[in-house]
């Protein structure tokens, strides 16, 4: 329970739709065969954008472009996304067409191109079908709508392999007034922390710094997306930009803005593992007792994206000792006879590796949906929390047949 409650969020619905400012929609532009598959975000102000890329060394023509944009214009007005394509390895002529994305939109919002951020997501290697994009984007503009449904068309509009669209919207107050933080996203596979497939498109109408506005990106991605695994591969595309009413000044965020993003950016990260190309269950784990943070993270990502770990989950294998191999394989610093590890919330393994729960126990609680586990290094008195999914013969099935 919160203690202050001028520091108590507050759940609403929209996502990105919620927030004043903020217009959006999603069309279907051709790209697939029926679904949508093109998004845009406007906005009534200029906006201050932060972003954080993907860590590949192969770099889709959207995120080159974007990247040109932000170092040349102080502020942003729009967004458009492509499902369908990623229009990532494509040479010059991927450049170009990410250019024009932007040059269309700019131009049916009377806006400068260089305040058009782009992105896209889908097949690489494959050329983007431009006359079908911008005659996409004109319907698009003529649908520009605050609310849920806008909303729920753009989140729609950016997923691939993606079950459910993936929205989070939290309201806040600072010194009396209203303000809501919001955003969409799209991700269930090639999702490994250090950025992952995804995008996420966030927003908040409080007002902020671009200096302030990139350092609370910056600890909410490690906090939320750089904390999620699915498959632990990364793409080439993938990128978080949050945007907020330019501020002129000062790298203060008052906490109520603080909780508020890193709210929207944690349920959209869990909102991905939950969908995961063929997961049936989730996995919290959590790493205490650590040294410091880092090495929290370095053994809870380690864990996560182990395909031994995640085929365990999904046979509900109580063998722990794969657990125990992957925290170890991180190379962070493990004590090997101060460790133990919890199921639950129940004591599964204690120091030296003596198993505290029978197997029957175990497997017992595996069984369920959504299964925590603890990790306690007994060093110090860091921790971090990541999320992560099991690997089924679905994930198998889904992504053989990815392009056929």
């Amino acid at each position: 329970m919160l203690t202050s409650p001028s520091l108590e969020l507050i759940a609403v619905r929209g996502g990105l739709g919620a927030v004043p400012g903020v217009r959006v929609a999603g069309v279907h532009a051709g790209i697939k065969p029926r679904k949508r598959d093109l998004a845009l975000v406007a906005f009534d102000a200029p906006q201050h954008c932060a972003s954080v890329v993907t860590t590949n060394e192969i770099k889709a023509a959207p995120l080159l472009v974007s990247a040109r944009h932000l170092a040349q214009s102080a502020t942003m007005r729009a967004l458009v996304c492509n499902s369908g394509c990623a229009n990532a390895c494509t040479g010059e002529r991927g450049e170009r067409d990410a250019l024009a994305m932007a040059r269309q939109a700019s131009a049916l919002l009377e806006i400068e191109p260089v305040q058009v951020i782009v992105a896209s997501t889908g097949v690489i290697g494959v050329p983007l079908p431009l006359d079908r994009v911008q005659r996409g984007l004109e319907r698009a503009v003529a649908q520009l709508d605050t609310g849920s449904k806008a909303a729920f068309d753009a989140a729609e509009a950016i997923m691939t392999t993606d079950r459910v669209p993936k929205l989070a919207a939290y309201a806040f107050y600072h010194r009396d007034r209203k303000y809501v933080a919001g955003g969409i996203a799209k991700g269930s596979g090639m999702i490994a922390p250090n950025m992952a497939t995804m995008l996420a498109f966030i927003a908040t109408d409080f007002p902020l710094s671009s200096d302030a506005l990139a350092q609370l990106l910056a600890s909410s991605n490690d906090e939320s997306f750089n904390m999620i695994s699915v498959d632990g591969d990364m793409s080439t595309n993938d990128a978080v930009y949050a945007f907020a009413p330019a501020a002129s000044n000062g790298i203060e965020v008052p906490p109520e803005c603080s909780r508020a993003l890193r709210a929207v950016c944690l349920d959209l990260a869990r909102a991905m593992v939950a969908d995961g190309e063929g997961a049936t269950k989730t996995l919290e784990v959590r790493v205490s007792g650590a040294r410091d943070v880092a090495q929290a993270r370095l053994v809870a990502r380690a864990i996560l994206n182990s395909n031994l770990v995640k085929t365990a989950l999904y046979g509900e294998d109580p063998n722990w000792g794969r657990i125990a191999a992957a925290a170890g394989a991180a190379r962070a610093g493990i004590d090997p006879d101060r460790w133990s590890l919890d199921l639950n919330a129940k004591a599964w393994v204690g120091p030296g590796g003596v198993e505290l729960l029978s197997e029957v126990e175990a497997h017992r609680e595996l069984e369920p949906s959504s299964v925590a586990v603890e990790l306690k290094l007994g060093i110090g008195e860091a921790q971090a929390t990541g999320w992560g999914c099991d690997l089924s013969r679905d994930y198998v099935r889904i992504n053989a047949s990815y392009r056929t």
